[in-house]
This record gives C-alpha cells, sequence and structure tokens, in this order.
C-alpha cells in the first residue's frame, strides 16, 4: 500500500499518518522510546481538555478529542508491535535453526482503523528460496497494508452502500480511507471463502418442524460488451473544460446521438441472479385449540449470479443440514413462481418439498384474463375477478380454468389466443393450486418472504441509478451482503481469517487478501 492510495491529505501530511512517528521512520525505535512518546501525548490530552479559565462549547473539545485518540491509537499499537518484536527473539532462533538467514530489521506502513502505524521487524530467508518476517505470522498480519480490521470494515461496508460512499463514511470518521480500489479488491478478496463459508456453516439452532424453501429470481443491470470496452480502452486525452457545464457539453458531443430504444429494447441488460430464503415454522395451538404455524424461525437468505441449478443445490444442501432430508419424513414445502425451470428442478432436487405457485402469481393471470371481458376498472371486472379468487381459496383451482375456458366465446380471435394460453398455464399447474389444504394447514399460498429478500437484498445494493456490474465481480458482493442480513458476518470474519494463516508451518508464506481478479460463477455447490 503507498501513499497514493490514501486519500484525506491536511497540511501536506495524511491525515491518518502520525506526526510523532516520523522520529522512527528511518531507523527502528525500542518500545521504551514509544512508551515516553504515549506519556508526553497524554500529557498534552490532559493539557487539551483541562485549560484554565476555560469558555470552549463542549462540541470543540469533543470534535478535538477524536483527533487526539485517533493520535493515541496509533501510538498504543506502535507500541504493541515494538514490544512483540523485541519478544520474538525465540521465534526468530527457531528458524535460524532451520537453516534460515536472518536480516536487520525492515520497516513497514501498516494502515490501520486509527491510521497509519510505522514499525520495524526482523526478516528471515531461506538460502535461494524466499522469505518472509516472523512478527507478521505471529500475529497474522497480511502482506496487503492494511490491518484486517479496515479491510473487513470495508467489505462490511460495501454491502450496505456503494464503494464511493464507503471511503467517504470512513473519510469522515476515522479522517482517512483506503481508495475505491481497495475497497473493491478487499471484497473481491473476501469473496474467495463466501462458497466454503456457507458449505461448512453449522445448521441454526432452535428450528421448527415444518422447513419452507421460497426461490425467485430479480434481474439487475450488467454492462454490455460496449461499455466494457470503453472502460478497458485507452483514455482519450481531453482539454480541460472552463467549467461542469462545458464539461458536459463536451461529453455530449463526443459521445455523439444516443440511439433511441425501440419498444421491448431494454435499458439494463439485466442477467438475473437467484435468490434462496429458508426458514421454520414451529408447530403451536391457538386460544381455541385450533393447530398453527409460528415463525418465520432462523430465516437466512442466499443469492447467487450462477444458474437456478446451483440456487436449488444450495436449498437441497441447507434442508439437509436442518435435518430436512429426502428421507426424513418432515413436513417441507417449496413456494416460487410458475418458472418452468423451477418446476423442472424441484422435481429432481427437492422431489419431498410440497410445491406450491404463488397465488399472487396466479391472481395476476387472472386479472389478464378479466380485462378480455370487462372493462378496465369496471365494477364487473373486479366482482369477475373476486369470485375467481374465492374459488381459488376453496380449493377449486379447476374451476376458475373452466370460466376462463368458457369466456373464449365472449372474445375476439386476438384474445382468445391469450385467454388460451392463460388456459394452459393454469391447467399445467393445477397440482400446485391446493390452496384450500395449506390454508388448512397455516402453510404459505404466497411467496412474500422471498419477493421481500429480492428488494432488500438485490434490489437496495445492486438495482440503483447508473449501475453496471459485471456477474462474476458481482456475485462477491452479493455473497458478502447475504452474510451480512443473515447476521453471520463475525462467524464469517474469523472463518476467513483462519483460511489466511499459512498452512504450511515449515514453509510458511504470508498470505494477501486484496486480490483485483473475481472468483468465477460457482458451477456446483460445494458439499458441507
Amino acid at each position: 500500500m503507498n501513499v497514493g492510495t490514501i486519500v484525506g491529505y491536511v497540511g501536506g501530511r495524511c491525515k491518518g499518518e502520525s506526526a510523532e512517528q516520523e522520529a522512527w521512520n528511518d531507523a527502528p525505535v525500542d518500545s521504551s522510546e514509544i512508551k515516553k512518546t504515549i506519556k508526553a501525548h497524554l500529557d498534552r490530552v490532559y493539557a487539551f481538555v483541562d485549560r484554565p479559565n476555560d469558555t470552549r462549547p463542549f462540541g470543540e473539545v469533543e470534535g478535538g478529542m477524536r483527533d487526539h485518540l485517533l493520535i493515541l491509537g496509533r501510538l498504543f499499537l506502535a507500541y504493541f508491535l515494538a514490544l512483540r518484536e523485541e519478544r520474538s527473539e525465540r521465534e526468530v532462533g527457531r528458524w535460524k535453526r532451520r537453516g534460515y538467514r536472518c536480516r536487520d530489521r525492515e520497516r513497514k506502513h501498516l494502515n490501520t482503523f486509527f491510521g497509519r502505524v510505522t514499525f520495524w521487524r526482523t526478516y528471515v530467508r531461506r538460502p535461494g528460496g524466499t522469505g518472509f518476517h516472523p512478527l507478521d505470522l505471529l500475529l497474522g498480519i497480511t502482506a496487503d497494508g492494511f490491518s484486517f480490521l479496515v479491510m473487513q470494515t470495508c467489505a462490511r461496508l460495501s454491502t450496505l452502500v456503494p464503494y464511493e460512499q464507503v471511503t467517504a463514511l470512513l473519510l469522515y470518521f476515522n479522517s482517512w480511507s483506503p481508495s475505491k480500489t481497495s475497497v473493491e479488491k478487499a471484497v473481491l478478496g473476501f469473496g474467495r471463502y463466501t462458497q466454503e463459508w456457507f458449505a461448512s456453516a453449522p445448521a441454526p439452532e432452535g428450528d421448527g418442524e415444518v422447513l419452507v424453501t421460497q426461490i425467485d429470481c430479480k434481474a439487475t443491470p450488467t454492462a454490455t460488451e460496449e461499455e466494457l470496452e470503453k472502460r478497458r480502452g485507452k483514455r482519450e486525452k481531453k482539454e480541460r473544460p472552463l467549467s461542469p457545464r462545458h464539461r458536459g457539453r463536451a461529453k455530449r458531443a463526443r459521445r455523439g446521438a444516443k440511439r433511441r430504444r425501440r419498444k421491448g429494447d431494454k435499458s439494463k441488460n439485466g442477467k438475473a441472479a437467484t435468490i434462496v430464503t429458508q426458514y421454520t415454522l414451529k408447530r403451536a395451538h391457538d386460544e381455541e385449540g385450533k393447530p398453527v404455524l409460528l415463525g418465520p424461525i432462523n430465516k437466512k437468505v442466499y443469492a447467487s449470479y450462477a444458474p437456478k441449478r446451483h440456487a436449488f443445490e444450495v436449498a437441497r444442501r441447507e434442508a439437509d443440514k436442518r435435518g430436512f432430508t429426502k428421507s426424513s419424513g418432515k413436513r417441507h414445502q417449496l413456494v416460487t413462481d410458475g418458472d418452468e425451470d423451477f418446476a423442472r428442478l424441484a422435481k429432481e432436487i427437492l422431489p419431498e418439498a410440497t410445491h406450491t405457485l404463488d397465488v399472487m402469481h396466479v391472481m395476476e393471470y387472472v386479472w389478464e384474463a378479466g380485462r378480455f371481458l370487462y372493462r378496465e376498472g369496471s365494477k364487473e371486472l373486479v366482482a369477475w375477478v373476486k369470485r375467481q379468487e374465492d374459488l381459488l381459496y376453496k380449493g377449486k383451482a379447476l374451476l376458475v380454468v373452466q370460466h376462463i375456458c368458457d369466456a373464449r366465446s365472449q372474445v375476439g380471435q386476438k384474445a382468445l389466443k391469450h385467454l388460451e394460453t392463460i388456459r394452459f398455464y393454469l391447467q399445467d399447474r393445477l397440482h400446485m393450486m391446493i390452496y384450500d389444504e395449506l390454508r388448512a394447514e397455516d402453510l404459505e399460498v404466497a411467496s412474500g418472504v422471498v419477493e421481500g429478500a429480492v428488494r432488500h437484498v438485490i434490489g437496495k445494493r445492486f438495482d440503483s441509478g447508473s449501475m453496471r456490474w459485471i456477474r462474476e465481480r458481482a456475485e462477491a458482493l452479493l455473497q458478502l451482503r447475504c452474510i451480512e442480513i443473515n447476521g453471520d458476518w463475525a462467524a464469517f470474519t474469523e472463518f476467513a481469517s483462519a483460511k489466511l494463516r499459512p498452512q504450511n508451518p515449515r514453509d510458511p508464506l504470508v498470505a494477501r487478501l486484496l486480490t483485483p481478479r473475481p472468483c468465477p460463477l460457482p458451477s456446483s455447490v460445494v458439499a458441507a
């Protein structure tokens, strides 16, 4: 990490860089000297607070105190690192006995939550081979130039707001921030471990007796090949505009006239992500003694840009974790829209689940059929649709199909084709429309939970104006957002931290988390 990737400079010095550290920027310093510096700065803090005849308002003192505390945070971290380096002689000696050669201590700048910390540590190297710093290995410091806390904070904030806002928030609260590029690298770095995390994550405790799985898709704006070529191509040298108004005019002139979209053209070049929500329901009885299902309990979401089969395989794996295997005999309900791929994959991968067609999805087709029979907004249309809805909830979906079939004689040739399409669509899915039985068992008849998850998990973060995603890059962020929404962030970062530790103690290699390269989309599920 070089200074150029830090933003926010004041008076020629980055605000994340402490003036007190300049003393040991060119040569190592002992922990005792750092301790003296800490005591001297504490005296300055006391003097800042305790002033005779003080008339400052509280806000001024509070604002100044934040800067003092950031400086103290950097100094105490430098003190800790110096202490651990001085106490690492035994560790260095162990590597010497293995044939490693020891070099003088080398300087490192580490960008921490409080700002940049400068420290020195010993370097050991195998003759003719690679080397490393034992202190980095002991403390779990990666080769990225950032502390793990900074990197995970960047990634976590990125699940909530765009990368530019992440840098703005960190700069506002911490007086320094990694660059937008480094923030994205942190997201891609953590994204390497999401698939393995979901596979190894334990099943939630305290589940109910009925499992509900809901699956849906959502398209997000994706960059076209033409847009990608512009991003990757060589930048043209532009003349400096006189003002923002002239910059906009010059940009429009270079771009030329925009092609007017024709009817049916899509503006965002959407690529679909598939989202899975799973939760359980607990059997109980109401005040009248009737059986009811309470919940949702332990609701979890998972989303991916991979093919739909991947989402169903994840649903199968998570259901098995919770004890709802194919042969368990436990009640498992699957709720989706009428997607033919969903029906085919459900039979293959979730055969024991009761597959339910979202009743709101059915009602959309009923309304569409009614508009061919009655005038839009008329009382007759509303009454006709209400009758069909009542029949659906009474378990008489076949009668609804019959009513649509009987209405063919009332419409013209053009509307007849549409009515036939609706009739065949509903007729092929009658076995998924047993709403009377489902309501009697207090099960789900609509996919409101996954519809809400589509808006909250995907829509809020990935479908805003001017966004253009590359699926492989968006995949890491999408899965991290699922982990954050599931409340598993602390467990996931602990898992990722363990993965960054050396796997071979005899030939250690200091890990690096940040990466500019996204992982490919998953093609099959990682087994638990």
